[in-house]
């Protein structure tokens, strides 16, 4: 009878990827479990088949009974297959498996595999949990996936949906994962991450303090670009930067804007967003940290709307062009995790922001720009506009803010996702040890990425102009693409610049379908993390 019982409780079911909104209100992280009923409070438990199967039933009981036996719970671990959620009890007790291997290009967290178990086994209710199990090295890109599953952004009205196919919104929800964690004997993934800090089996209030801002930054970054233009246009952007200014207690951010940009010699920035009925803007943030003596600039492209300018887009590539703000929403979200685990260089966030419009003020192609690196730019493409306001950005970070190590963040190039696909990042850098670390880093936070050639002498020559120091887009676009729109940018700082620079071309993976991922936020705090005061994200830096 007990058999029959255990094989009527446990339904498994093919997960399928389903974007849709979930407006939680909270989402709260907490190490070890706390007693629950699952008929009041559904409860999820995930992880990798041998991290579940260390669990006793002691471990997992004060969040299952009565509902749920431990044959039940056995014989669910027994028949639930990787990428599959078993019920344990009716929309109350589900068991989601992550795959048990991976390839050497993917996060050991197997974090893209545990959003879409999330995404999918969420009930909407008014309180829910997630039981989180894994290795503590993998516990932050957990997080983070499991942040960036439960998007913050939503206009649904709250009335039931005119067509009945259409689900109806769900109500606010408040979200609390508990994490497990599993010392796996065996695991040979450890991807360099062997510190003590990541190997303690424990997580102190300080650890649990950095998952969280991480992961509340990712969300940050993730609404910004899930928020259409016609709310989340440049003053609103700007308005964003001086609200985390003023949470994060520094200085108010220094606001270069409209008609100063062009007194400033920051044709870039200018030229792009002169056709816009609002002006477009440099913002800088800075954290000052006492006895400082590295200098690190982050600078991302915060284009809020993308028309391609004159040289307009098609009308199917136009759609989703909220979302070419990605880059500075990521340094925004970044800087802010960052800052609250105090670090020790002083650190800068360089945002350009900008519309793309059409109108009587746009820039035309053969129009010739001077970049405030003092160079001049031929224009042979409207739609490559992020390139040219980086370099203003780059250049700024350099002169003014005198940055010894500069990363550009941006969704910027189509062939991006050729290159490298939907999940990596493509990388470039001057500097073949931080270009080593950031896909180090991207195997760590989840935030995948990969090498694109450094090669300027082959490459740079695609930019050649007859009348001006170089043009913006390429002449043969079957180059390296990405390549060459990242060495763009280095040019305008030089290619004997002295300092470490780091290109981060993120346009396939800030979103996937029609959601923002906040994809960078994690991937800059991991990389960065050896200069902070926070111990888990120390342990995870690969920057020795």
């Amino acid at each position: 009878m007990i058999l029959l019982r255990t094989l009527s409780s446990v339904h498994t079911t093919r997960l399928s990827l389903r974007i849709s909104v979930c407006r939680m209100s909270s989402i709260k992280f907490r190490w070890g479990l706390s007693a629950s009923e699952p008929e009041q409070t559904p409860v999820l438990f995930v992880g990798q088949p041998a991290h579940l199967s260390a669990l006793s039933w002691q471990d997992v009981r004060c969040k299952l009974e009565p509902r749920v036996t431990e044959e039940v719970w056995r014989r669910g671990l027994a028949v639930t297959s990787p990428g599959d959620v078993s019920e344990l009890w009716p929309r109350g007790a589900a068991l989601g498996v992550l795959p048990p291997r991976r390839s050497r290009h993917t996060a050991p967290s197997r974090n893209h595999s545990l959003s879409k178990i999330v995404k999918s086994a969420l009930r909407s209710a008014a309180e829910e949990y997630i039981v989180l199990v894994c290795r503590k090295r993998d516990v932050l890109a957990s997080a983070v996936a499991i942040s960036r599953s439960v998007p913050l952004y939503s206009a649904r009205s709250g009335s039931t949906p005119l067509n009945s196919n259409q689900p109806a919104p769900p109500a606010n929800t408040n979200l609390t994962v508990e994490i497990f964690i599993v010392n796996h004997e065996g695991d040979s993934e450890d991807e360099g991450t062997n510190a003590h800090a990541l190997t303690d089996g424990t997580l102190s209030n300080e650890e649990l303090g950095t998952i969280q801002d991480v992961a509340d930054s990712v969300r940050l970054a993730a609404r910004i670009t899930d928020t259409p233009a016609n709310i989340m246009d440049v003053d609103a952007f700007v308005e964003e930067a001086c609200k985390v200014a003023k949470k994060l207690d520094i200085a108010e951010p220094t606001v270069i804007r409209g008609e100063a940009l062009a007194e400033r010699g920051m044709g870039g920035i200018y030229g792009v967003g002169k056709a816009s009925t609002k002006p477009p803007a440099l913002v800088s943030l800075s954290y000052m940290a006492p006895g400082a003596t590295e200098t690190v600039a982050w600078v991302g492209k915060g284009i809020v709307y993308d028309t391609g300018g004159l040289s307009i887009k098609a009308r199917a590539s136009m759609v989703g062009m909220k979302g070419d703000c990605g880059g500075a929403a990521a340094v925004l979200g970044a800087f802010v995790a960052v800052v609250r685990a105090k670090p020790t260089v002083n650190l800068h966030a360089v945002l350009c922001i900008a519309e793309n419009s059409v109108g009587p003020n746009a820039t035309r192609p053969d129009d010739i720009h001077q970049l405030y690196s003092g160079r001049t730019v031929e224009i042979n493409n409207t739609d490559a506009e992020g390139r040219l306001v980086l370099s203003d950005g780059v250049v700024y970070a350099r002169r003014d803010l005198k940055a010894d190590t500069i990363v550009d963040v941006a969704t910027l190039t189509g062939a991006q996702g050729t290159a490298t696909g939907k999940y990596h990042a493509a990388i470039i850098s001057n500097a073949g040890t931080l270009e080593r670390a950031c896909v180090s880093a991207g195997l760590r936070s989840g935030d995948l990425t990969h090498a694109l050639p450094y090669a300027p002498e082959l490459h740079f020559t695609e930019f050649c102009s007859h009348v001006a120091d170089m043009k913006n887009s390429v002449a043969d676009r079957n180059n390296a693409q990405p390549s060459c729109a990242g060495l763009f940018i280095l040019a305008h700082l030089g290619f004997d610049f002295p300092g470490q620079w780091l290109h981060v071309d993120m346009a396939a993976p800030a979103h996937i379908g029609e959601r923002a991922t906040g994809y960078g936020v994690c991937l800059l705090s991991v990389l960065f993390g050896k200069y902070t005061n926070s111990r888990l994200l120390k342990a995870l830096s690969p920057l020795r």
